[in-house]
């Protein structure tokens, strides 16, 4: 019989956010994060659950991959396995996995259909290859790309730097399949404790990871220091960046940063004395990276004319920066990747592979990121009849849950909303997602004590109405992917309070019938109920943990929180009398997560 499809595979591999993408004839069949199924943040490690979760839900074997595309932005990845064989690193091969990956035929192979690229390509690739766009340029901006020895792209002579130095900033023009490198932005290597020379290197992501780590003590924690900026004082701290025509200057961290957060002291960050000087610290790295960002977007714009922008990297993550750069660079229209951090490296990995290796052409538009696999109601009904769940649950169907679930929502309850494929990237948006009303301002302290357990400064992002987005927000430019920040109307803000940041701002989120019918018909049944258009939506987790992906993993945050109802497909889960005594006895004796995903198949 003969071969129905073409297969790519792109994986981001060992470091933070392993994650494959599978492409079907040029379209994205299914992409993941390993952090979706081994629960564990930022997963990184091994490659194996993310390419055996997309074989299975292709229902096809390894052999039937065509090509396989690889990066790991600390080293080549055929490096970095080599190294793997004789020095033991857990953090970028645990244990529990130095075994089996060995076993696995994509571990130190040298086949002609395994190829790998660098970081920065990657990303590029991920942006303007599945771009609504024929023509553009593309912005990259991170923390850390590959190594220049490493870098496989031309790119300006004039960009000069050492072997060692590492990608920060990288812009390219595209036109079809052709992609041209007009700039190249190093991080020479600099000097530090052991393997921390990252936090010091003079780069607009590192900064931003390294004020990260000083206000929070975690690198990867850039999305809170972007809620924490507002409540910061203008110019309390002196600038940390700027321009200089096309050279960015970071001076030396100042020791006049002396207040770090320190994880393991007994002092909680919510009361730390520090507090007023980390908001004001914030407010300088939000305002220097919007800044920054903006003189290059506009270069951008007068280099080359063009009309198109897409983004990409984990700055690209920065929604208040890209509401200004969408508002003032010049560009007609802009798309931002929404897996733009190092997870979106799978996507352009694979489409490097189909471009560039199998000299194909563009034949798809990433309207949604929605690519994770199908579970039945089946999987669903199994997860709500496993008895230590229906002894403290009440799981019925309905025959039209967007406006059952709407009255829920009008009544003030905290909707837990487990729909369809999950979404690629660091947001919910609207399949696994915890839902409830904009209307009340107290939701915003209800959803951050009750359900999310995060710190009480943090807000909470909007889901709208596509064709009612503009009389509520500001500006033009369409949000399908929650990437953009849009200040509220004044008319608006007290009608939603949940979601209005200390700012006037939000998150915005636009929903579209023909991307996502079920959410899209929820809106619209809140919208004839209140008269508003506008829900509340928070990821599908609580503080520290992945967002959820499966039936299970939505039943275990149910019961563990303070989530009103779960409503998964067309079925209504609530919880009943016994819960209150249930729970507890179970949380004593054995964590709910095990139970449930120990127990249903």
């Amino acid at each position: 019989m003969p071969k129905q499809h073409t297969y790519v595979l792109g994986l981001n591999t060992y470091d933070h956010d392993v994650s494959a993408c599978l492409l079907r004839d040029g379209a994205i069949a299914f992409a993941i994060s390993k952090e979706r199924i081994t629960r564990e943040k930022h997963a990184s490690g091994f490659y194996q659950e993310v390419i055996d979760y997309c074989l299975k839900a292709e229902g096809i074997g390894f052999d039937d991959i065509d090509l396989i595309v690889r990066n790991c932005y600390i080293l080549p990845v055929a490096e970095m396995e080599e190294r793997l064989v004789y020095q033991d690193m857990p953090s970028f091969l645990p244990e529990h996995e130095r075994d089996g990956a060995p076993k696995h035929p994509l571990y130190l192979s040298r086949s002609d259909k395994v190829v790998q690229i660098s970081h920065h390509l990657a990303h590029a690739y991920s942006a303007f290859a599945v771009s609504p766009f024929e023509d553009g340029v593309v912005m990259v901006v991170d923390g850390v790309g590959s190594y220049q020895s490493d870098v496989l792209e031309p790119y300006p002579a004039s960009d000069t730097a050492t072997p060692l130095a590492r990608e920060s900033e990288s812009y390219y023009t595209f036109n079809g399949t052709k992609l041209d490198c007009l700039k190249k932005v190093w991080m020479e290597p600099d000097r530090g404790f052991l393997s921390d020379e990252f936090y010091n290197m003079p780069g607009l992501g590192a900064l931003y990871s390294r004020a990260s780590t000083y206000v929070f003590g975690d690198w990867n924690k850039c999305g809170e220091l972007m809620g924490l900026a507002p409540y910061g004082r203008r110019d309390q701290v002196k600038s940390l960046m700027q321009i200089d025509g096309e050279t960015l200057k970071i001076p030396n961290w100042s020791t006049d940063l002396n207040r770090p957060f320190v994880m393991d002291s007994d002092q909680k960050w919510e009361s730390n004395p520090a507090m007023r000087h980390w908001e004001d610290l914030a407010w300088r790295v939000q305002d220097d990276t919007e800044n920054v960002l903006l003189a290059r977007a506009r270069w951008l714009r007068e280099k080359t004319g063009a009309k198109n922008l897409v983004i990409a990297g984990g700055v690209a993550l920065n929604c208040v920066a890209n509401g200004r750069v969408a508002r003032e660079s010049g560009f007609e229209n802009i798309w931002i990747q929404p897996a733009a951090g190092d997870d979106g490296i799978a996507i352009g990995c694979a489409y490097y592979g189909h471009l560039v290796v199998q000299q194909q052409r563009r034949n798809f538009v990433m309207e949604h990121s929605y690519v994770g696999r199908p579970y039945t109601d089946q999987e669903v009904e199994d997860t709500t009849k496993k008895w230590i769940i229906g002894i403290q649950t009440t799981a019925t169907r309905s025959a039209n849950v967007a406006a059952e679930t709407a009255k829920l929502l009008a009544d003030q309850k905290v909707i837990g909303w487990f729909q369809d494929r999950s979404e690629f990237g660091p947001r919910a948006l609207g399949n696994r997602s915890i839902i409830a009303d904009v209307r009340r301002p107290e939701m915003k302290d209800i959803l951050n004590k009750r359900v999310k357990h995060r710190q009480a400064f943090r807000p909470f992002a909007p889901i709208v109405l596509y064709e009612r987005a503009k009389e509520v927000f500001e500006g033009e430019e369409d949000s399908p992917f929650m990437l953009i920040a849009k200040r509220v109307r004044p008319e608006w803000q007290s009608r939603i309070p949940a979601i209005v940041h200390v700012d006037g701002t939000a998150r915005v989120q636009t929903v579209r019938e023909a991307t996502n019918p079920t959410l899209y018909r929820l809106l619209k049944e809140f919208e004839a109920l209140t008269g508003v258009p506008v829900l509340l939506n928070t990821s599908f987790n609580v503080k520290g943990e992945p967002i959820i992906e499966t039936p299970r993993d939505a039943m275990a945050c149910f019961l563990q929180t303070g989530i009103d109802h779960l409503v998964m497909h067309d079925t209504i889960v609530s919880k009943n009398k016994l819960h209150p005594i249930v729970a507890p006895l179970v949380k004593t004796y054995m964590d709910v997560a095990t139970i449930v995903l120990s127990n249903v198949k």
